[in-house]
């Protein structure tokens, strides 16, 4: 189920955009703070280079997007509540979540600031591709 919805959350309105997955919480959160793969589902990220591959407080580096690389900085990182925000350029990106909602399924989500709401096509793609890595994994597993 993809859903678009308006929100507060602990960074105040946003819009989400989130999808439920068949996969453990566990498996989608490993891909969202794992920075070496973001390009793998993000639509516009080529590239990225980061103090350290997996997320923390205050992890900073550069994402290569169509034409430039930008730098980001982690703003919030909770992994008890999987879920992590950052600055990119200095300005509110989206924040990430993921939700257990268990027997092996989760949500993920993106909330997005007022002011980047145009961004929620890429975020449906992103969850899209984040998806078919998450099937993959499954199905690998389940052939071990």
């Amino acid at each position: 189920m993809t859903r678009l919805r308006r929100t507060r959350t602990p960074d105040g309105r946003r819009l989400e955009v989130s999808h439920v997955v068949d996969a453990p919480p566990a498996e989608a959160w490993d891909l969202l703070v794992d920075t070496a793969r973001w390009p793998e589902w993000s639509p516009l990220v080529t590239g990225v280079e980061a103090t350290e591959r997996r997320l923390r407080l205050d992890t900073s580096g550069r994402v290569r997007i169509p034409g430039a690389w930008v730098p980001f900085r982690i703003t919030a990182y909770v992994p008890a509540e999987r879920r992590w925000s950052w600055r990119v350029l200095k300005l509110p990106g989206a924040d990430h979540r993921v939700d257990d909602l268990g027997a092996n399924r989760c949500r993920i989500a993106f909330e997005l600031p007022p002011t980047a709401t145009g961004y929620a096509p890429v975020c449906l793609r992103a969850l899209e591709r984040l998806e078919e890595l998450l099937e993959e994994r499954v199905a690998e597993s389940n052939e071990e």
